[in-house]
C-alpha cells in the first residue's frame, strides 16, 4: 500500500482511541470544500451548478479551521471547486499542517504551475497533492471535457515531484471504462510516472451532475474491478486504500455505508447525509451526527443509494471493520 506509516499509525491510534471511549460515531476524514467554483466543466460532476452568487464565493480560513477543529479529524481532504482559485489555499494548508493534520489538496492541476509561486506551500510529511486523473490522455480530456489537461496535469506531477513534495492521485471509474483502461492507467502512474500513491473510486452519482448516464451500478463494479485486479495487479500498485476496501470493490466483502465517516463541510455548512447528496446542511458536525436520521439512508433503503460503492461511503466501513478483527488488522499492517 501507499499510505504513509506515520499517517496509518496516527489515524489508527484515533480511531481506537475513539472506539475505547464509546464513540459510535466519529469522523476518519473531512472532506473541506472551501469553493464551489472550478476552472473545468466535467460532465460527471455537479458541483459548479451551484447559483453564481455562490461560485463566486471563497471561505475564509479560519472559518475552515474551526470546522477541522470542531470535528477533530486527522486527515483533510481539500476538494472543491479547484481549490487553487481560492487565493489562500496555501494559509489554509500551513495552518492545518501546523496542527500536524494530514493535509490532502486535490486539483485538477491546470492552474499549478501557473500559480505555484504565488503561493507559499512547502513540502511536509503531512501534507500531499492529490492530482486528479481519470485515465490516459484521451480518456482524461474526454472526461473533463477539454483537450490538453492530461498533459497539463502529468507536467504538474513532475513539477511538484521536483520540488520534493509528496504527490499522489486520485481516479474515478465509470461505465465506458475496461478492467484494461483501468489497467493502463494505473500502471501508467505507478510505474512511469511513480506517483507515491494513487486512490481509486467507481463514479459517484451526484444529483446535478450534467451526465447522469455512466455511472457505474454495484454489479459492474465488481466484475471490473474483480478483473482489474487480477493477475497480482492490485498487489503491484501503490493504492491508498485499505484491504478491505479494496475487497469490497470486487466483490469479496460487503458493507454497510458509513457516510458520516468521511463529512463534508463547504460554504453552505455540513452537508446530510453525505459529500454526494445535499438534502440539507447542519450547522456543527454534533448537529450531522445526532440530527441525521441514518437509518433511512444506504442500500435498500434510498434508492439514490443503491449503486453507491464510492469510497467517501465504504472507506470508512472497511477502516472500522479492520479495527475490530486483529486478523484483519494485521494483514493491513502487513500491506502499509
Amino acid at each position: 500500500m501507499g499510505v504513509p506509516l506515520r499517517q496509518a499509525v496516527k489515524v489508527g491510534a484515533y480511531v481506537l482511541k475513539n472506539k475505547l471511549a464509546g464513540r459510535t460515531k466519529f469522523p476518519l476524514v473531512l472532506e473541506l470544500e472551501p469553493l464551489f467554483a472550478c476552472n473545468l466543466a466535467c460532465a460527471g460532476c455537479g458541483k459548479i451548478q451551484e447559483p453564481h452568487d455562490m461560485l463566486k464565493r471563497r471561505m475564509p480560513v479560519e472559518q475552515a479551521i474551526a470546522a477541522v477543529e470542531e470535528c477533530g479529524t486527522p486527515a483533510i481532504s481539500i476538494a472543491g471547486g479547484e481549490p487553487l482559485m481560492h487565493p489562500q489555499i496555501d494559509v489554509m494548508v500551513n495552518e492545518l499542517v501546523k496542527r500536524k493534520k494530514f493535509v490532502i489538496l486535490c486539483t485538477n492541476a491546470v492552474l499549478l504551475r501557473k500559480r505555484f509561486d504565488k503561493f507559499d506551500f512547502r513540502p511536509s510529511p503531512y501534507f500531499q497533492f492529490a492530482v486528479h486523473i481519470d485515465g490516459l490522455r484521451e480518456r482524461h480530456d474526454e472526461s473533463v471535457s477539454k483537450e490538453g489537461v492530461f498533459d497539463e496535469a502529468i507536467e504538474a506531477i513532475r513539477f511538484l515531484q521536483a520540488k520534493g513534495f509528496r504527490v499522489t492521485t486520485n481516479s474515478t471509474f465509470f461505465n465506458t471504462d475496461t478492467p484494461q483502461t483501468i489497467i493502463d492507467v494505473l500502471n501508467f502512474l505507478n510505474d512511469e510516472v511513480k506517483v507515491d500513491d494513487m486512490m481509486i473510486s467507481p463514479a459517484y452519482a451526484y444529483e446535478k451532475a450534467p451526465d447522469q448516464d455512466h455511472f457505474l451500478g454495484v454489479t459492474e463494479t465488481r466484475e471490473l474491478f474483480a478483473k482489474a485486479f487480477a493477475n497480482g495487479n492490485r498487489k503491484k500498485w501503490r493504492l491508498s486504500h485499505s484491504p478491505l476496501f479494496l475487497d469490497f470493490l470486487e466483490g469479496k466483502r460487503d458493507f454497510d455505508c458509513t457516510a458520516w465517516g468521511i463529512p463534508s463541510y463547504s460554504l453552505k455548512g455540513w452537508q446530510r447525509p453525505c459529500y454526494l447528496m445535499g438534502d440539507s446542511y447542519a450547522k456543527s458536525y454534533r448537529e450531522l451526527v445526532e440530527d441525521t436520521d441514518w437509518d433511512q439512508y444506504g442500500r435498500g433503503r434510498d434508492p439514490r443509494c443503491n449503486n453507491c460503492m464510492a469510497h467517501c461511503g465504504y472507506e470508512p466501513s472497511a477502516v472500522l471493520a479492520t479495527m475490530g478483527s486483529l486478523r484483519d488488522g494485521l494483514r493491513a499492517m502487513r500491506e502499509v
